[in-house]
């Protein structure tokens, strides 16, 4: 059976929606006959390409069509691909915990990788290099995305209230999680005082 067989074959067994990258082919053949076996089938409609060297199997739907995967999924496929760890960066994640309105342009993630800019589908997405270790812990699960929140808000816009909405949005093993992860003194007090008002309240 030739690589682009093979590649196929496998290609008609992932999940829809669920984005994957060339190199998870690189034991069937080379990187050439690869990607030109994953090139045909983007022209075929079997799959999409969602990135440079991201593709997925589209999902339909019967109200929009072809269904995109996430974005931050894309970008999780392309990290775990380059063994880099990767958080989403503190306004998106505030504005998941409902701490703030603003929707972000351009989505931006924090990586242990490179700083670089990835288009997925017609969006820009930035990678902005970090060193810190304690802006990554937790990549890719809730309390990682509260801590990324908390210093998005910084030392004066940190309140009972804000701790109280990322509290909410958290379960009690991922709160606790929170609270012994590695942290700057200001925040740590900020979720002891929440914490120590809740159990008097």
């Amino acid at each position: 059976m030739s690589v682009a067989e093979r590649i196929k074959q496998r290609v008609l067994r992932m999940q829809r929606g669920e984005p994957f990258t060339n190199t998870r082919f690189l034991k069937l053949g080379s990187r050439s006959a690869v990607d030109k076996a994953l090139s045909r089938l983007v022209e075929k409609g079997v799959i999409q390409r969602v990135a440079r060297g991201v593709f997925v199997r589209p999902k339909k739907s019967r109200f929009i069509g072809n269904v995109m995967p996430e974005v931050s999924r894309v970008i999780e496929v392309i990290a775990k691909d380059h063994g880099e760890t990767v958080q989403v960066h503190g306004a998106e994640a505030a504005r998941r915990f409902k701490l703030s309105t603003q929707m972000p342009t351009t989505p931006v993630y924090y990586t242990s990788g490179p700083s670089r800019e990835i288009r997925v589908g017609n969006l820009k997405v930035k990678l902005m290099h970090t060193t810190s270790h304690r802006r990554l812990q937790h990549a890719g699960k809730k309390p990682g995305l509260a801590l990324s929140a908390l210093w998005y808000l910084g030392k004066d816009n940190i309140d009972a209230e804000a701790v109280r909405r990322i509290r909410e949005g958290l379960s009690t093993e991922e709160f606790e999680t929170l609270r012994t992860s590695k942290m700057p003194a200001w925040m740590a007090s900020a979720i002891e005082n929440y914490t120590q008002g809740a159990a008097h309240g």
